[in-house]
């Protein structure tokens, strides 16, 4: 029995468990246990059970080792056939529609006995859905637009995701006896913000077709294609690999071209006189040497005129984790987050960070502990009672305000000037109509306490459009008025797109990475945050809090005043 095979087992078991209402104690400790398998990398895991190693394993517990103990010895999980019986198949699939809880999706089974997606999208068409207790006619629409989100985006994954599955997936290659080099190639390495399938590239000192192969055949796969050197293999759990396998003189050319988006791969070659000379290269420096170019970041490899750029010499210095100064929108236990501002402080601090400004939510947003003008007043005590104790760094006054439906910026002026900063956002009426939606923004970016504008779009990745905005209107407001943008760096969101950060640049704008985190572990969102920064890019003279906390203070007080 293989890890993958018994992490996928585990993970079912605690869907199903979810469905079922079980406690999240429970649910969260098959959980637990499907990761710490997954990242064994194990292709039998019966060594490991009889020499005792298995029970050691952290993460596993009681329960979820005698599952893997029956996964071992029989080749099936007792208790998960036991789950399924009891709950149909179909229950499983909904999990997968953005918007739909297990604790709805039990609601609908019970009531309406419906248990397919298609079923589900039968009574939100018909109007059933919309007759059950706290759901009605405007719920019964999301969840059919969900339905429809969950067929378009099939088997893609957020990038962080994808990352995390990689990792076991490369490892297995590179222990190959065979393989001498292996890389993450595609989606991956130019950081997309969702990933399709996990492309390696392997350098094999011999036969390259038997090492492909050989991973279509391994523990786990649920399926694979192709027949020669490159194979396409797809996992129990969903996940999807993409192996291409070339003798070691041949790495180079071959990592070139599984990295590049097509378009950028058919530019640089376009340049190279004689393509033999790619033939046998085993870095893909000596791709570009041919094509009398410098060596363009993997980020930038979308055919979006990196080519061009790099033939004239003015390929952006890109950002790069250690010009980053400190972040600015991030939440405290005050509204919805799960940490003080003390130790919101000390985790931005221990990451190499000069300042952190602290963001709660406005008193609009009564949902997520909003904050009302005493609230507010009692936090400004307590922060500048906390920076009176901080050598070396700085706790900034922020706000998420939230933008009203007439584009008003919550909260009056009196109180909006009291803070350092204000981060504004759109958290309501997201079907307004791209006219009523974009006057709205263009309003709000009127108001000069407005320093920066939130995760613009509305959007979240895999789940929820983005609501109907003229983006290009927006980027040249915020140009004209001297208003930040921001790239919101939560995995789920990455909004400004990066396709639209380019645009964002050439019009002068200033962007501010926001890790929009509500605990500790969020502030590492900006690692994807920056990847993202870099497709669109960014420099760091573009970047807000790549600057220290007085530039960005002195920043919002230069757009207060009109200067």
């Amino acid at each position: 029995m293989d890890s993958r095979t018994a992490a996928h087992t585990l993970s079912r078991i605690a869907a199903y468990l979810e469905l079922k209402g079980e406690n999240t104690f429970k649910t969260r400790a098959y959980v637990g246990a499907a990761k710490a398998l997954l990242a064994l990398g194990a292709d039998d895991l019966g060594p490991m059970n009889r020499s005792g190693e298995l029970a050691a394993v952290r993460g596993l517990g009681p329960a979820t080792l005698a599952v893997v103990r029956d996964l071992i010895e029989t080749g099936a999980s007792r208790y998960l056939e036991q789950l399924r019986e009891s709950t149909p198949e179909g229950l499983l699939a909904m999990l997968d529609v953005p918007g739909l809880t297990p604790a709805r999706i039990h609601q609908i089974y019970e009531t309406l006995n419906i248990s397919t997606i298609e079923e589900l999208e039968a009574a939100a068409q018909d109007g059933r859905l919309a007759t059950l207790p706290k759901l009605g006619p405007k719920t019964a629409a999301k969840i059919l637009e969900g339905i429809s989100t969950a067929r378009a985006h099939g088997s893609l994954r957020l990038y962080p995701h994808a990352l995390v599955e990689a990792q076991p997936l490369l490892a297995s290659v590179r222990s190959h006896p065979l393989v001498e080099r292996a890389e993450l190639a595609g989606a991956l390495r130019r950081k997309l913000e969702v990933v399709g399938s996990i492309d390696i590239v392997a350098a094999c000192t011999t036969n390259p077709e038997a090492v492909a192969q050989s991973f279509a055949r391994l523990p786990g796969v649920r399926s694979a294609d192709g027949s020669g050197a490159t194979v396409s293999v797809e996992f129990v759990d969903g996940a999807r690999m993409r192996l291409r396998c070339v003798e070691p003189d041949r790495f180079g050319i071959a990592f070139f071209e599984e990295t590049g988006g097509d378009a950028h791969v058919a530019d640089v070659k376009r340049f190279i006189e004689t393509p033999a000379v790619i033939a046998s290269a085993r870095e893909e420096d000596e791709v570009y040497a041919a094509a009398r170019l410098p060596v363009i970041a993997p980020e930038l490899r979308e055919g979006m005129g990196e080519v061009d750029a790099a033939r004239r010499g003015v390929l952006p210095e890109l950002l790069v984790a250690s010009d980053i100064r400190g972040v600015l929108h991030c939440h405290s236990t005050y509204s919805d987050g799960k940490a003080t501002i003390a130790e919101m402080a000390r985790a931005a601090q221990a990451r190499g960070w000069s300042y952190i400004g602290i963001t709660d939510h406005s008193q609009a947003a009564f949902y997520a502990g909003g904050l009302k003008r005493d609230a507010v007043l009692a936090q400004h005590d307590e922060i500048d009672a906390l920076n009176a104790t901080l050598t070396g760094f700085r706790v900034l006054k922020g706000i998420e305000a939230d933008i009203l439906a007439d584009g008003q910026v919550d909260y009056g002026d009196d109180l909006l000037d009291r803070f350092d900063f204000v981060v504004g956002s759109i958290h309501s009426r997201f079907s307004m109509d791209g006219a009523a939606m974009t006057a709205r923004v263009l309003r709000a970016l009127d108001d000069p306490r407005l320093t920066i504008l939130a995760h613009p779009t509305g959007r979240l990745l895999l789940a929820r459009a983005p609501y109907a905005l003229g983006v290009d209107a927006v980027l040249e407001k915020a140009a004209a008025v001297g208003a930040a943008v921001e790239l919101n760096a939560d995995p789920h969101r990455l909004d400004l797109d990066w396709r639209h950060l380019h645009k964002a640049k050439q019009l002068g704008v200033t962007i501010e990475i926001g890790p929009d985190a509500h605990s500790t572990n969020g502030l590492d969102n900006m690692d994807v945050g920056i990847g993202i920064a870099r497709k669109g890019w960014l420099e760091r003279s573009d970047v807000l809090n790549a600057r220290s906390a007085d530039d960005v203070v002195a920043f919002a007080r230069a757009r207060r005043l009109g200067n």
